[in-house]
């Protein structure tokens, strides 16, 4: 199978078969041989009747439906677990993203061997103050952190060979950096394209000014993680072992200053900085149990199940 193409969705019921009919004209145009998986992340309208509606008359129309909602992020998983296609489109279902964009993502993909490609709404219909310039900002300081020279990580329309989704694993609302993660796993080549980006036609966005604030703490999780994820010890044992060391060498300064350099001064419970020193190897002692427990809890942790699946459509 040439394609398969992911769609996360929660609410967009209106729009599933306008984009459905583009897709599969789309498709047929190209003679690719494709797979279409609707993910309903518990939506509450009749989004799922459209969707089985609609597998009823094509084939190849899968669906996955959520018992409730757990976010876009389990939605992608659960989606690239079924995926069968040698690329893997990810597109949103409010007909933002332009279907027409998959043929070149495609040959980008099989001609040009990138691991990734992922869209770039150079152009946005978006609002200026809400969307377009904190989205900036987020998009800036996702490069310097993440050595990832993309400009727009948000963009829901990107293409990734099949081994790159079979070996990320995406969860918490880590589907923003789905390339920092790619890179992180050895998947390096990675490339952009500009894309059309439409003014939503129906309904109305998912998402408010708290996924920036969100985005920037998953930001500084994923940094962490990459560098220190599989080695808690080289991180907070380290640290740990430098507190300990100058604390205890304060303190032990201090214990000959007053044994033989000076003893008929201050008490050495008297003076501020002995509380220093203890504080300081207090705290590198902390550290350091926190590294160790971190290996532990690596060594020990087990793979949960993050979504609760209610029913899907066409999957074997």
């Amino acid at each position: 199978m040439n394609i398969s193409i992911v769609i996360p969705l929660l609410n967009e019921a209106e729009s599933l078969t306008e984009l459905h009919d583009w897709i599969v004209s789309v498709m047929q145009s190209n003679s690719f041989s494709y797979e279409i998986l609707f993910i309903d992340d518990g939506s509450t309208d009749n989004s799922w009747e459209v969707i089985s509606s609609l597998s009823e008359q094509n084939q190849n129309v899968k669906g996955i439906r959520f018992l409730k909602n757990f976010g876009k992020s389990q939605a992608l998983h659960a989606g690239f677990t079924q995926t069968k296609g040698d690329v893997v489109i990810t597109m949103d279902a409010d007909l933002q993203d332009n279907p027409e964009e998959i043929p070149e993502l495609y040959q980008m993909i099989t001609n040009e061997n990138y691991d990734l490609v992922s869209g770039w709404k150079k152009k946005r219909y978006d609002s200026v103050i809400a969307k377009n310039l904190p989205s900036k900002l987020f998009n800036w300081a996702a490069r310097r952190t993440s050595g990832v020279k993309l400009h727009d990580f948000n963009c829901g329309l990107k293409a990734y060979k099949s081994a790159v989704v079979k070996n990320i694993d995406v969860n918490g609302e880590m589907h923003r950096y789905i390339p920092v993660l790619a890179k992180n796993a050895g998947f390096t080549s990675i490339g952009e394209k500009v894309v059309k980006h439409q003014a939503r036609k129906y309904g109305t966005t998912k998402f408010g000014m708290n996924r920036f604030i969100n985005g920037f703490l998953d930001l500084i999780t994923i940094w962490f993680l990459s560098r220190f994820g599989k080695r808690p010890m080289h991180l907070f044992g380290a640290l740990g072992v430098i507190m300990f060391l100058i604390g205890f060498t304060i303190a032990f300064y201090m214990g000959i200053e007053k044994l033989f350099l000076n003893p008929t001064g201050r008490l050495i419970t008297e003076r501020p900085t002995f509380y220093i020193a203890l504080a300081t190897m207090i705290i590198g002692t902390q550290s350091f149990i926190a590294g160790f427990l971190g290996e532990l809890i690596l060594r020990s942790k087990r793979d949960n199940k993050r979504y609760l699946i209610k029913e899907n459509l066409n999957l074997d």
